[in-house]
């Protein structure tokens, strides 16, 4: 992004509206592997891709990190001017990804057995399921590589680069699944095998498309990687605990979901499945919005690199404001379409009225939820992972607290006003953080 051009509120949307888009493509991958092995494969397929898809959604979602923290560094590395330091940044994301990558090949059994251990299924799901997770797993080092060329491509404002990444990604993996568990009739570990080598293509077109666009940028008669540079012990310190800060304040997030869903269970089926549907409009609200808050990354890294105060303000009031306008006008499209869209999703009727009853608790869920993701970004521009760490901790303990005193009196309604305290109090913890990081970021 050009810092000399004005931060208007039409700019900040051209940059937002592209992630939007590359968010949204995610769950279509999901469906196309669905519909291709509910159309070609057996039960059994479509239960071990089941299986297969949620270990690697909790395999990959702890090493967000490498996305998240990759994008702080290069957005202040691009403020200062230092295009030298990004192209480190960049190998040394690159390096964890994938020496974490082949890591994860290594410890698959364990993995595996843990997995299928917490997991119950029938004898015949777990076996594919087992199949489709010793494909998918070679998978590993290019899709940690990926994450990492991703939040590059954010770090640097490249959003329009970042959604052709994604399309490419889906597309590929889209056709390959159509042709080896489709055509080829190999059932779920076709769609490994497919996924596979989307993973390991994409990587490596993102990575020329990195390439081309840092190789442009730097002078002529400098080499791409510094060796001194990528091997710096403090800048490889500081990227170690900044990702594990991130990691930690990542898995609390996932366990607090999961404890959500869990407790869901102790009240029904109906409502079990109620709140999976109501989960799904979280998720989708949730595309929007992470949309400004990488936004809000890159303009906040930016700032702190270029050391304008100015500029560091102006970025978080504005992507905010479009950020809340976001949210109001989610949360009112649900108050309005919510009962149409959860009758799209489920023709249970018991379903169906849990999830309605729902409905004004999801939207008011979204409404305040916008600061937490607007916070969050600005932390993670900022690579202020610490005080992320701490207030994750914080506001889970909320929670819990929330569930202990709301549950029993209220019940399910209870449950969620404790996920809507939750999202609140990780909100409230890192604004207590935000003087902190106003003042000692540098700006």
């Amino acid at each position: 992004m050009n810092l000399e051009k004005p931060l208007t509120y039409a700019r900040i949307s051209q940059k937002a509206w592209p992630i939007i888009l590359a968010n949204a493509s995610v769950p279509l991958l999901g469906f196309s592997d669905t519909a291709v092995i509910g159309n070609f494969g057996t039960t059994e397929d479509l239960g071990a891709i089941a299986f297969g898809a949620l270990i690697f959604s909790f395999v990959y979602w702890g090493f967000g990190f490498l996305r998240m923290g990759t994008t702080g560094f290069v957005a202040q590395a691009r403020g200062s001017s230092d295009e030298p330091e990004i192209r480190a940044i960049l190998g040394r994301a690159l390096f964890f990804a994938i020496v974490l990558g082949f890591i994860l090949i290594c410890a698959q059994i364990p993995i595996r057995e843990s997995a299928f251990f917490l997991l119950d299924g029938s004898q015949e799901v777990e076996g594919l399921a087992a199949s489709y997770f010793t494909i998918r797993i070679l998978g590993a080092p290019a899709t940690l590589a990926t994450f990492a060329l991703m939040g590059l491509l954010i770090g640097l404002g490249n959003s329009r680069q970042l959604l052709v990444v994604q399309l490419f990604l889906n597309s590929l993996n889209i056709v390959l699944d159509i042709y080896f568990a489709g055509i080829l009739n190999l059932g779920a570990e076709g769609i490994a095998l497919g996924t596979v080598i989307a993973e390991v293509a994409t990587a490596v077109f993102a990575g020329i498309l990195v390439y081309t666009t840092l190789n442009r940028q730097k002078a002529s008669n400098d080499v791409f990687f510094r060796i001194d540079n990528l091997f710096d012990k403090q800048a490889l310190s500081l990227m170690i605990t900044s990702n594990f800060d991130i990691m930690i304040r990542t898995l609390l997030q996932v366990f607090a979901f999961a404890y959500f869903i869990n407790q869901s269970a102790q009240f029904g089926n109906s409502v079990l499945a109620a709140n999976h549907i109501l989960l799904q409009l979280v998720s989708f609200a949730a595309f929007f919005l992470d949309g400004f808050a990488f936004v809000t990354e890159a303009l906040v890294g930016q700032a702190i690199g270029a050391k304008s105060r100015y500029r560091f303000d102006v970025s978080v009031e504005r992507t905010s404001v479009l950020a809340m306008i976001a949210a109001v006008l989610l949360a009112v499209i649900f108050l309005a379409f919510g009962g149409l869209i959860v009758s799209w999703l489920t023709n249970i009727s018991t379903i169906q009225e849990a999830a309605t009853r729902g409905i004004p608790l999801v939207a008011m869920y979204v409404l305040l939820s916008f600061a937490a993701f607007q916070l969050d970004g600005i932390f993670i521009g900022a690579s202020f992972t610490r005080q992320m760490r701490n207030a994750a901790i914080i506001s889970l303990a909320i929670f819990f607290v929330a569930c202990w005193l709301l549950v029993p009196a209220y019940g399910i309604t209870g449950l969620w006003g404790a996920l809507i305290v939750y999202v609140t109090a990780r909100a409230t913890t890192l604004l207590l953080y935000y003087p902190e990081l106003r003042e000692k970021s540098g700006v």
